[in-house]
């Protein structure tokens, strides 16, 4: 339910904040608002009200070299917000800072103006703080309710941060009329490469723009106000050491706060003048209501995924094998609807690695799917380019949740990703395959079932052997093969069940190796090993074993091929498979140069093994 407050400048003795001497503290007597507001809200209140006079509404403002204050400031920008707007009458959403001096300016000139928070939980503005009786809503945008096409113009203030892109121009295709207006202020990724620093988790420009047009929304203008960003920076800059020592005794702050404070801004400041990030005030108009709508997936929408699943796999996905992927480790799923129906999906499977020996975290592209009806579109404007090309702009390269992505498609489905400039592979899977062996002991190791989680001579074990392999791997990209994962992946699997067992020295228990088995009618599989490299020989001949044991007529393993040459020395038989490994290209990410032929995967590394 949408609740209106009425809430008014507060204007506390003035007296108070001109003393001529700065030593005199008056904590005990600030004004409640400013005592609320959190780090560094309440620091640039109360050096604002020492500097001005008067507090103003916002503080990671705008103006220009030539603007006194941050009050007159604010003014400047409800002008400029006024004169981007269609004219009245109007109703209008603003969602994002505290605009009460643009929203008095706009009911002023006869727009009906509704306020948004950029979400509930960071409103960071107490009752009584800020300027204006406009009405002001408790509800998030996802789940805000207004009759459809009802707005003429949106405006979101420093939103994109806060909340997610997708969600934003979904909603605003619901709420604006056509040709409505959609203005967007903010901070904004310029460039972004492996020197880029994004301190702030900015939205990339050029990326928001692109998705805007996926959504029907084409660009009428940019206004850069990077210069006043900077001006704003300076400014806030000069008040927190002009007013340091009050700062700290009035608001109980220590040096160091303030010091990291000045520090953070120092750096934001060296990334405008650098060209890294930028302020900027873009104005789309709603010109097309698309065929196909992109959203993240929600989990009331998860039986609509499964229904697809079921269409384009011809077997079910349960709410239990679900959840182990998406949910034990977070992941990401982007959907795409044609009339409210699920036509489309795109999951990303997080998986912690080692890139080239130092931990990062990548993403394993999996479930993408597109129902048969809408197949026939493989275009750059169907729906696998639209979550495909969104997805890794989202979320796969530098600065993003996942440095790198990976995956198992077929060489048809690499073809069409590559045609489409999304991919470019980087390895192959190979399968080798050996005989079974006599069930007799090794006389220099021996095996230890593990199939318990709560085990701690395994746990120790298996990270014994995940660091021997990790030193092997350092110059290599490799997913980590430790305790915890070994319990996600195979021990806590809902449906799948895993033979794991340590190879151990005979004499002194020394932990050799683990080897991860499946069985089933097509044979014996190595689904996943921990140990050196130079173990690899002996983990094979114990496999071998256990699949004789067990009756099979094979064994049987698929790594990367540029892997291939320690199983190829065991006399495995090698063939090809049907699987590429990828990397994207669609935007800036590792060179594939650097990956090429650099992975150790195996079975155990996709989901649907």
């Amino acid at each position: 339910m949408t609740k209106s407050v009425e809430q008014k400048i507060i204007k506390p003795d003035l007296q108070l904040y001109r003393h001529a001497d700065h030593g005199v503290s008056t904590g005990a007597i600030l004004p409640p608002p400013y005592r609320n507001l959190p780090f560094p809200l309440n620091v640039y209140a109360h050096a604002t009200m020492l500097q001005e006079g008067e507090a103003a509404e916002y503080y990671d403002g705008l103006f220009p070299a030539s603007t006194p204050n941050f009050l007159a400031a604010q003014r400047e920008f409800a002008d400029l917000i006024l004169n981007k707007l269609p004219p009245p009458p109007g109703q209008i959403l603003e969602v994002g800072a505290d605009l009460s001096t643009v929203s008095s300016l706009l009911n002023q000139h006869g727009y009906k103006v509704q306020k948004m928070p950029p979400a509930v939980q960071q409103t960071a503005y107490p009752h009584g703080f800020s300027a204006t009786d406009i009405p002001v809503t408790n509800q998030a945008l996802e789940t805000y309710k207004a009759e459809q096409e009802s707005f003429t113009a949106i405006l979101l203030r420093d939103a994109t941060q806060a909340i997610e892109p997708l969600t934003i121009l979904n909603k605003a295709q619901d709420l604006l009329a056509l040709s409505g207006h959609l203005l967007i202020a903010g901070e904004f990724l310029l460039k972004n490469d492996a020197t880029t620093c994004n301190i702030k988790k900015l939205p990339l420009l050029d990326h928001l723009i692109t998705l805007a047009g996926r959504f029907g929304f084409e660009l009428i203008g940019t206004t850069d106000l990077s210069a006043r960003a900077t001006s704003a920076l300076d400014y806030l800059l000069q008040l927190v050491a002009t007013h340091r020592q009050r700062l700290i005794k009035d608001l109980s702050l220590s040096h160091e706060q303030l010091a990291e404070l000045e520090q953070f801004n120092r750096t934001c400041r060296g990334l405008y003048s650098n060209n890294q990030i930028g302020y900027a005030l873009l104005q789309f108009r709603k010109k097309t209501q698309p065929k196909w709508r992109l959203q993240l997936l929600k989990k009331n929408q998860i039986p609509e995924l499964f229904e697809l699943f079921k269409r384009t796999f011809n077997h079910d996905m349960t709410p239990a094998i679900w959840h182990w992927k998406y949910n034990s480790i977070p992941g990401r799923e982007i959907g795409v609807w044609r009339e409210r129906q699920l036509i489309a999906h795109y999951g990303g499977i997080a998986r912690k690695i080692l890139f080239f020996g130092q931990p990062q975290t990548a993403v394993q592209i999996g479930d993408v799917m597109v129902d048969s009806s809408e197949r026939g579109t493989l275009t750059k404007k169907g729906p696998f380019f639209l979550m495909a090309a969104t997805f890794l702009e989202r979320y796969i390269g530098y600065n993003k949740p996942y440095l790198l992505g990976f995956g198992f498609p077929n060489e048809r489905a690499m073809k069409v990703a590559e045609r489409y400039g999304l991919y470019a592979e980087v390895g192959r899977m190979a399968e080798f395959s050996w005989n079974p062996l006599p069930k007799w002991p090794r006389i220099k190791s021996r095996l230890y079932a593990i199939d318990q989680a709560d085990d701690h001579y395994a746990a120790g074990a298996v990270n014994h052997c995940w660091q021997q392999m990790a030193n092997d791997l350092s110059e290599s990209l490799v997913g980590i093969r430790d305790w915890s994962y070994l319990q996600y992946r195979y021990l806590n699997h809902p449906s799948n069940h895993y033979q794991i067992v340590l190879v151990k020295r005979r004499f002194g228990g020394k932990a050799r190796g683990i080897i991860v088995l499946r069985h089933d009618s097509s044979g014996c599989e190595v689904v996943d090993l921990v140990a050196a490299l130079n173990e690899i020989p002996e983990l094979i001949v114990h496999a071998r074993r256990l699949a004789g044991i067990n009756g099979h007529r094979r064994l049987y393993c698929r790594i990367t091929e540029n892997f291939a040459t320690p199983f190829a020395a065991t006399g495995g038989i090698q063939q090809a498979l049907d699987f590429r490994i990828p990397a994207s290209i669609w935007d800036c990410a590792p060179a594939i140069e650097l990956l090429r032929d650099r992975w150790w995967l195996m079975s155990g590394d996709m989901d649907f093994r």
